[in-house]
């Protein structure tokens, strides 16, 4: 099915939880303070797009591509990326929240997460190599076979990761936050 293009267009204050998002390819598009909570916006393409103060909380996107997408200042709560089209699959997220969101068993390598609260967020069996957690609460995310190769977790805060069962070579950390690598074994220090 092919879709209708719109370009570099500005929507402002949208409630698309009642009058749903049109399917189209969005192409340089800007959301601004937009609520798309609980709704359907499965199977639209947006490439290059930013999203600014919106609520996307438990929204389906079901075979939505985000190429070269930004999130800033947007609420993100319980939302499944695994249902996403993963080809050519970008995106970057600043000052969000995405407690309880799934990037299970995806590849999100080189994507930036940059002061967001990611409380319960599942990256189990998740490649995400090279990623930066700059300033990150971490708290009781999931982490098991998780790919973390020279990603950046060095300002992260309040994770659990094992590294027994979470591939971490190259990954940095800094000193204030090694306990979260140590928790797992109950290893006291003082």
């Amino acid at each position: 099915m092919d879709l209708p293009i719109i370009d570099n267009q500005t929507f402002n204050n949208q409630d698309f939880t009642t009058n749903l998002l049109p399917k189209a390819e969005y192409s340089y598009c800007t959301f601004v303070n937009c609520n798309f909570e609980n709704s359907d916006i499965s199977n639209n393409v947006f490439l290059e797009c930013e999203f600014h103060d919106c609520n996307f909380s438990n929204v389906n996107l079901k075979h939505t591509t985000l190429n070269d997408v930004l999130f800033k200042d947007c609420k993100l709560v319980g939302v499944n990326f695994r249902d996403c089209n993963d080809f050519l699959m970008a995106f970057s997220f600043v000052d969000c929240n995405l407690n309880l969101s799934s990037f299970s068993e995806m590849t999100i390598n080189k994507t930036q997460f940059s002061t967001c609260k990611m409380h319960q967020v599942d990256l189990t069996s998740t490649e995400a190599k090279s990623c930066h957690f700059n300033n990150c609460d971490l708290k009781n995310a999931l982490f098991e076979n998780s790919n973390l190769e020279g990603s950046d977790l060095s300002s992260a805060f309040n994770f659990e990761i094992d590294p027994s069962s979470n591939h971490l070579k190259s990954a940095i950390f800094s000193k204030d936050n090694l306990f979260g690598l140590l928790k797992p074994f109950r290893i006291k220090v003082k």
